[in-house]
């Protein structure tokens, strides 16, 4: 017998593994979209940007999981992709290196991403003034169009992830993010509001949390700035779309998060019952959760090796199951089941059949 609960969503994270997909949304504003355009034959796309680029072309990283997904997606096109992030680097710096890292590779799209040191450094008293900011964008962007490349431009991401509004930088960072929308729009490039994206994000993510979670960081970045596993995840998600790559929703793909539980010979009824009731409210709780469902082994093969309790999620892609993980109200039912499980398993597999 089974026991359905549809929902919003996010993953369960027991003890779960981190795949990868593309994921349709927020966040995502074209100035103008003839800029929008599946991939093409010897695609070449440079990420222009500071050290969350630089890490972003690491193993994990968001440009990774581009060329990654790119490849797979669309193996006969020969696309190339190339990271060209470097530390510390603002407007100005991506200026002068612009001909030698971005230019003289032949590229068919710049991706750009930049503004963080912009603003952060300000605190030094070595931020680009706006003025600069803006004049620089623009020039950039003519000298890529020049070239005959198209450009996506990116709002700056976050200098801490507390509710927006609460973060010292965050009137400076809009601010200059404002700017990239304008030169976008006047310019008719591409442009993937990647602010307006985070914040929609981080917005759930503690309205969830109901005041349970304060700090600055940890949700997408590691540090307030740079993108953790999941932040990193987000990000290629959201520049994929804007890349005009086919979103995996567009096959009907779904996550499926199967839970199999043996409770302990210790564990009452009652016990086993309050689980399964905190299980199911998890939907309500958490959006990321699309479906859910349970139920009891019924099999007359006896090979369930004691796993009696089967519990199946539904999420639209791996970014909302890796949100799921960390989620405080994920935690707390943790902390209530642990007591009783003799036995787990885990396993997650993508469904074409929604």
């Amino acid at each position: 017998m089974l026991h359905q609960t549809l929902s919003g969503f996010l993953s369960l994270g027991l003890l779960t593994a981190v795949l990868c997909c593309a994921v349709g949304g927020a966040g995502v504003a074209r100035a103008d979209d003839a800029t929008v355009r599946p991939p093409e034959q010897g695609e070449r796309i440079v990420f222009l940007g500071d050290s969350i680029t630089e890490a972003g072309n690491q193993p994990g990283g968001y440009v990774s999981l581009v060329r990654d997904e790119l490849a797979s997606r669309y193996p006969a096109l020969g696309i190339d992709v190339i990271g060209a992030g470097i530390s510390g680097n603002k407007v100005p710096d991506l200026e002068a290196r612009l001909d030698r890292d971005v230019l003289d590779r032949k590229p068919t799209t710049v991706v750009i991403y930049i503004g963080i040191n912009d603003v952060w450094h300000s605190l030094q008293g070595s931020g680009t003034p706006k003025e600069t900011f803006e004049t620089g964008l623009r020039s950039i962007v003519e000298r890529i169009r020049a070239g005959g490349a198209r450009t996506i431009l990116c709002t700056p991401t976050v200098i801490g992830e507390r509710v927006f509004g609460s973060n010292p930088l965050d009137a400076m960072l809009e601010s200059y993010s404002d700017i990239t929308r304008k030169v976008a729009a006047d310019m008719k490039t591409g442009l993937l509001d990647l602010r307006k994206a985070c914040g929609e994000h981080l917005a759930a993510h503690h309205a969830a949390a109901k005041g349970t979670f304060t700090d600055d960081k940890g949700v997408l970045t590691s540090d307030s700035v740079h993108l953790n596993a999941v932040g990193n995840r987000f990000v290629a998600d959201r520049m994929l779309e804007a890349l005009g790559a086919k979103p995996a929703t567009a096959d009907a793909k779904v996550l499926r998060h199967v839970v199999l539980i043996k409770f302990k010979d210790s564990s009452s009824a009652a016990d086993v019952d309050k689980v399964v009731t905190a299980f199911a409210a998890l939907p309500a709780k958490i959006s990321e959760i699309k479906a859910f469902e349970w139920g009891t082994d019924v099999s007359p093969e006896g090979k369930s090796q004691g796993l009696t309790h089967c519990f199946l999620l539904t999420f639209a892609t791996a970014a909302d199951r890796d949100a799921y993980l960390p989620h405080p109200a994920h935690r707390e039912f943790g902390a209530l089941v642990g007591p009783h499980i003799d036995k787990v398993c885990v396993v997650d597999y993508w469904s074409t059949t929604p």
